[in-house]
């Protein structure tokens, strides 16, 4: 057997990809695993690193606000609209996958409509509350459509019904253990807060966490861990300074660029604080998190709106857009949820309530069910 992973350009579309193709190879070690994304895309160095075979083709996507950069650009991805689809055509024949599945992103696009028309068993993943224009096209010609979460199922017009299954989650999410990760980090029994704005980082956000941090230093009430991303922190321990927050006197605040330990932080948090991408929503959902969700607000389609809104409308997170945020609204809304032991129960098991633990099990059922289907 013999699949084809198409999709790339965010983490939030290349490792769900990774994680089934980790799944499906400890199942069934002689399957044989190929991807195709972006040549130009990070799926071109992580997809290698994993392991799996990589083919590359050019693919861009169009731009919707119109200014002179645009243009260029949307010339450019108009170019290569016809030339990523001939490259699709070649690479299918040359592969002879048996399944192509695809989880989101520009190169999902020509790769799964030029296998779709060959008459090839396909199958997409959509990880977000609202499908983007390729999964919305796409749903109408593949032969599976996976969705993270059951809001998405109202926006598409599918060839066949909808299966949610979940967004796969790492192993280490997984297992970890709230009451493990807090000894580890060397925590006593007060809350912790956890608060992150992505690997570049989020000024807003950074500035609004700064004010968080004076809020409730000073009573060394709460334990504090923040990631700045790339472009916060050179500034971040300067403004903090600023506020009277030094980092040194306050060891119950740590504030780093990066979080290298996801699992440990994320289960030992009674609060999580972060934007909503996808794959991030279903691991807060995994460990059962109360959180406040501020999406952002430069993504397709707004998306990650759709996301927090998910959460929300189940009470498993407050949501603050970030052209509203305000930061003496949020730290009253910590304080309601940490001072109140209900409340922050009543969001935690809404959370979970949520959560899919067995995505990988599940996609690698849709998948066989498929391969199956074609014998």
């Amino acid at each position: 057997m013999h699949i084809l992973f198409a999709g790339g350009g965010t983490g939030g579309h290349i490792n769900p990809a990774l994680a089934v193709a980790g799944y499906i190879k400890s199942r069934r070690p002689d399957t044989k695993i190929s991807f195709i994304g972006n040549s130009s895309g990070m799926e071109a160095k992580l997809v290698p690193e994993a392991g799996f075979d990589f083919y590359g083709i050019k693919v861009a996507g169009f731009q919707r606000k119109i200014n002179f950069t645009n243009i260029k650009r949307n010339i450019y991805a108009f170019y290569h609209m016809f030339t990523s689809s001939a490259e699709s055509s070649r690479l299918l024949k040359e592969l002879k996958p048996d399944i192509v599945m695809g989880t989101g992103g520009y190169v999902s696009g020509p790769v799964l409509r030029k296998a779709a028309k060959m008459g090839i068993r396909t199958a997409i993943q959509e990880q977000n509350a609202f499908p983007g224009v390729t999964t919305k096209v796409l749903s109408q010609m593949v032969d599976r459509v996976m969705l993270a979460m059951p809001e998405a199922e109202k926006y598409l017009k599918p060839k066949n019904p909808v299966i949610v299954t979940g967004n796969p989650i790492r192993d280490e999410i997984l297992m970890a253990d709230k009451a493990k990760s807090r000894r580890a980090l060397g925590l006593d029994e007060r809350p912790m807060i956890l608060s992150f704005g992505g690997s570049l980082g989020a000024k807003r956000l950074n500035e609004t966490i700064a004010d968080v941090m004076q809020w409730h230093y000073k009573d060394a009430k709460y334990y504090h861990f923040h990631a700045t991303g790339k472009f916060g922190i050179e500034w971040m321990p300067g403004l903090l300074e600023q506020k009277g927050v030094i980092l040194k006197d306050n060891p119950q605040i740590h504030v780093q660029e990066y979080i290298n330990n996801m699992d440990v932080l994320m289960s030992a948090a009674d609060l999580v604080i972060c934007r909503a991408g996808a794959i991030t929503l279903s691991e807060l959902q995994a460990l059962g998190k109360a959180s406040i969700l501020i999406p952002s607000p430069n993504v397709a389609e707004n998306h990650q709106y759709h996301n927090a809104m998910a959460l929300a409308n189940r009470g498993a997170a407050a949501v603050f857009e970030e052209k509203d945020l305000n930061s003496a609204a949020i730290i009253e809304k910590i304080s309601k949820i940490l001072n109140n032991k209900e409340t922050l129960k009543k969001m935690e098991k809404a959370s979970f309530s949520g959560a899919i633990l067995d995505s990988n099990e599940k996609i690698y059922n849709v998948l066989m069910e498929l391969y199956r289907s074609m014998h």
